[in-house]
């Protein structure tokens, strides 16, 4: 791993509507650094996409707000830049692969012309030059005949491809951080195997960090080097990705991987967590996790444990961690 390059620390963003308030992010801290790979686990509605939609400030608004903490990005506050500085930043050095990408593309543009705009607002190269790197971004991401293909439209493309294209807009600036939400989804198996392979080697080939949001645990042990599992707008456990799969601390973590099922068990019914993650603008008192826990006491229901390190570089939010 190289230098840290994005620090979060205690950030709280909030979704408000009139007295209603959703603690969506509610102090969560973590850091990525250059050319690692941090993957976020959990169950929908945990937070996830919130945390780094905070990252690039792009929580939607006017009911979400960043209400606290702080977002460092190669030693400047993020927090702190004005609208104007972060345009510049948004995918030149930070770069989003939202949800569902292949509705990213604009189905009326062609293929080349949507790579090409994300260059010409980062670049003052000149026309043959943006076609050139348009090209240049189509081969990197594995499309065959760039040349031909920059005049496509997407909806000439299978779904992998799309998911290619949209991978080349999101790189097209050499970006130092790549956030990658659930972008495999949509993809069969084999397709999914493929990009997540093409990930990689774009990700060495650029030297980028990556922040992968998924809820496959087969995704994490592919491809993350640190994971953090997110819960109810918290981060619960984060360590290395062998520690997670090998060594869980958290009562939550445990059950998600008890969860994953596996071709050396035969079972009549697939194991799953009990009960419903809390609703976020009504939490309950003391740990989050205690009311689906199989074994919470007086101590989970009524104290908030703190994220604590139990051994190197891995931590845990639990009043009774799994080994304590």
């Amino acid at each position: 791993m190289g230098a840290r390059l994005l620090e979060v620390e205690d950030l709280q963003t909030h979704f408000i509507k009139g007295n209603d308030r959703v603690r969506a992010v509610d102090g969560v801290s973590f850091h990525v650094d250059e050319n690692e790979t941090l993957g976020l686990v959990g169950e929908s509605g945990c937070g996830k996409t919130v945390s780094c939609l905070s990252v690039l400030r792009l929580v939607p608004k006017p009911a979400g707000r960043i209400v606290g903490g702080k977002i460092m990005f190669e030693g400047q506050n993020l927090l702190a830049m004005s609208e104007r500085e972060m345009q510049k930043l948004r995918g030149n050095k930070i770069s989003m692969i939202l949800q569902d990408p292949m509705t990213s593309l604009n189905p009326v543009f062609t293929i080349g012309d949507q790579i090409r705009e994300a260059i010409a607002i980062h670049s003052k190269l000149d026309k043959a030059s943006l076609v050139s790197r348009v090209i240049e971004m189509l081969g990197l991401v594995k499309i065959p005949s760039p040349e031909t293909r920059i005049s496509g439209y997407p909806h000439q493309m299978s779904g992998g491809m799309k998911q290619r294209v949209v991978g080349a807009v999101c790189i097209s600036c050499r970006p130092k951080l790549l956030i990658a939400d659930e972008p495999t989804t949509s993809l069969d198996v084999t397709v999914q195997a493929q990009y997540l392979q093409l990930l990689k080697d774009i990700q060495r080939e650029l030297g980028m960090a990556l922040i992968f949001i998924t809820h496959d645990f087969g995704i994490v042990a592919n491809i993350c080097d640190r994971v953090a599992i997110m819960y109810a707008g918290r981060i619960v456990e984060s360590a290395s990705v062998r520690d997670i799969l090998y060594r869980p601390a958290h009562h939550y973590t445990a059950s998600l991987l008890k969860a994953v099922p596996t071709l050396q068990t035969s079972m009549e019914r697939l194991v799953s967590i009990p009960g419903q993650p809390p609703r976020l603008d009504s939490l309950p008192a003391g740990c989050k996790f205690a009311p689906r826990c199989t074994q919470p006491d007086g101590d989970c229901l009524q104290e908030e444990p703190p994220l604590i390190e139990i051994a190197d570089n891995h931590y845990v939010r639990c009043c009774h961690h799994i080994g304590s």
